[in-house]
């Protein structure tokens, strides 16, 4: 294995590293952004934390 080739095996190391970082980040956003209910109802004796209802 020659200089040039380790050269490129770790700058592909490097590329998929950061896309599967970017991708896992857009999966939890995904996540966070499709797990918030709507509209609940509150306790009688306390207010909504937003009131969307």
């Amino acid at each position: 294995m020659n200089a040039a080739h380790q050269r490129r095996l770790a700058i592909l190391g490097a590329v998929l590293l950061a896309a599967v970082f970017v991708a896992a980040n857009a999966h939890l956003i995904t996540v966070a952004v499709q797990s918030q209910s709507r509209c609940i109802a509150p306790a009688p004796d306390r207010p909504p934390a937003k009131n969307v209802c």
